[in-house]
């Protein structure tokens, strides 16, 4: 490599070197500063590296976010009652056995969706299926409420 090219190259670092320190000496005056604005007595320019946030965000230009999420199959269970059993007694069961559970006859009975409570409600019949009739939705702040038991 010739004295020039050397030379050359040594130039473009001192020039790059010089723009960095620019930057972080801006940076740095607009972070150092923590008196009050009473007490200061330079005005100091937004640095220019720093994203302004006072323009309105661009508005997305596909479907709505809810729209996204429409179609995603969940499931839902509604749950009865529990109970616990030994295995002894799980291996007794067959055809025509009952089985007890916690769940009291006119109770309101729980609605789960992917395994969070999100309403209850009493059983019904409809064209000889079972439904359920919701009665209490859970509100979101009651079920995050929930979440920390």
């Amino acid at each position: 490599m010739s004295n020039e090219t050397e030379e050359q190259g040594l130039d473009d670092w001192a020039a790059a070197l010089a723009e960095q320190q620019e930057h972080e000496a801006a940076a740095m005056a607009a972070t150092a500063s923590v008196a009050p604005a009473a007490t200061q007595t330079q005005n100091l320019a937004p640095a220019d590296i720093f994203q302004r946030f006072d323009n309105e965000p661009e508005k997305p230009t596909g479907p709505s976010s809810i729209d996204m999420i429409m179609d995603i199959p969940v499931t839902m269970t509604v749950e009865l009652g529990r109970t616990k059993i030994a295995i002894r007694s799980l291996l007794q069961l067959a055809q025509g056995s009952v089985v007890e559970l916690d769940g009291l006859a006119g109770e309101p009975m729980d609605v789960m969706v992917n395994g969070c409570l999100i309403a209850q409600g009493e059983v019904v019949v409809v064209n000889d299926k079972f439904g359920i009739r919701l009665t209490d939705i859970i509100t979101p702040a009651e079920r995050i409420r929930r979440l920390h038991k």
